[in-house]
């Protein structure tokens, strides 16, 4: 038989020390009880992140669709009562907006004036910064995400680092091996941070441009009624339903 040299033979061993498994699901079954809880966590707001960007991204695209129609319903140049008659039934921004604007024409009686006008514009503001936090909701999660995501995993990795240098403490021996799987662990806690931060970053601003666009749309629904009222057209007094402000 063909002699094995010793060599050979120490290296077919394996090595306790050495973790079988270094792919992100091994080291997370082998990781600490504070990383596993840290990249859980981390998990988490990266799917927070994704969720929000998919229920707010539906959200704006149909509030903004159905503002430009009422938009363009106003440039038509009817009157106050034809723009009440077509959405007294609905709850959308631009429709509580026309709302608004004629319970201030209901509770005038009909008059317009310079103080009719200035009081007509206090709504109108009132009811936009309504519409803006309501369709804000949400949105702020993905700042204290991106904020906070990037420390968290910073904390995985100090920690990880930490009970790398306890094993070389421990075993008394400086052994990559003994090592490796810890610096393993933080360098995936440290990863998965900044998966999770930048997305929620970049999804914030992007979040944060669209919302400001479906604010400038109020503006210009604003704008329409005001020059509407400005024309000296009037509405009779009937019962309308309160606006949210």
């Amino acid at each position: 038989m063909t002699a094995v040299s010793p060599g050979v033979a120490l290296a077919q061993i394996p090595n306790p020390l050495l973790p079988h498994n270094l792919s992100p699901w091994g080291m997370f079954l082998n990781a600490d009880i504070v990383v596993k809880a840290v990249l859980i966590g981390l998990a988490f707001a990266s799917l927070v992140t994704w969720t929000v960007w998919l229920a707010k991204t539906i959200e704006l695209r149909l509030a903004s669709n159905r503002a430009r129609r009422r938009i363009g319903m106003l440039e038509q140049g009817g009157s106050l009562r034809d723009a009440v008659r077509e959405c007294e039934d609905d709850r959308d921004a631009i429709a509580q907006l026309i709302l608004s604007t004629a319970r201030e024409a209901e509770l005038s009686g009909g008059i317009v004036d310079d103080g009719f006008k200035e009081r007509v514009a206090l709504r109108l503001e009132r009811v936009e910064a309504a519409m803006t936090r309501q369709i804000s909701r949400g949105v702020g999660i993905l700042a204290t995400i991106g904020a906070t995501a990037p420390f968290v995993g910073l904390f995985g990795t100090v920690w990880g680092i930490m009970n790398s240098f306890i094993g070389i403490s421990e075993s008394h021996t400086t052994n990559l091996a003994v090592v490796a799987p810890g610096i393993a662990e933080a360098l995936l806690a440290t990863a998965l941070g900044l998966v999770a931060a930048i997305p929620a970053v970049v999804i914030y601003n992007h979040l944060a441009r669209v919302i400001a666009g479906y604010r400038a749309l109020l503006g210009d629904a604003s704008a329409q009624l005001l020059l509407l009222i400005s024309r000296g057209q009037r509405t009779r007094t009937v019962p309308l339903p309160h606006a949210a402000e």
